[in-house]
């Protein structure tokens, strides 16, 4: 959480992640972030979504936005991140 905590007080910005895919363990790295986060003291001041996406070849991807909750531009970019990951998620 220092890390994130850093990021944020350096940028006023939203912070996008999306877990290694690499090793099949995608889920499990997500949910121990998920986790980390939500026993932090400081999750009170943050704002989160997450997302899961298969991509073309099964593979299920697991991305999550965090944004402060005192960002002017909270809400547009939670909205950005729900519509593009709705729009990933669609069958071509």
């Amino acid at each position: 959480m220092s890390i994130v905590e850093e990021f944020f007080d350096k940028n006023q910005v939203a912070l996008l992640y999306i877990c290694s895919t690499g090793d099949g363990k995608q889920a499990m790295r997500s949910r121990l972030f998920g986790h980390w986060f939500e026993g932090s003291d400081t999750k009170l001041c943050y704002s989160t979504m997450s997302t899961s996406l298969v991509d073309a070849d099964g593979v299920v991807n697991e991305a999550t936005i965090i944004v402060r909750n005192d960002n002017p531009n909270m809400i547009k970019l939670i909205n950005e991140f729900s519509e593009t990951a709705q729009l990933l998620s669609q069958k071509p």
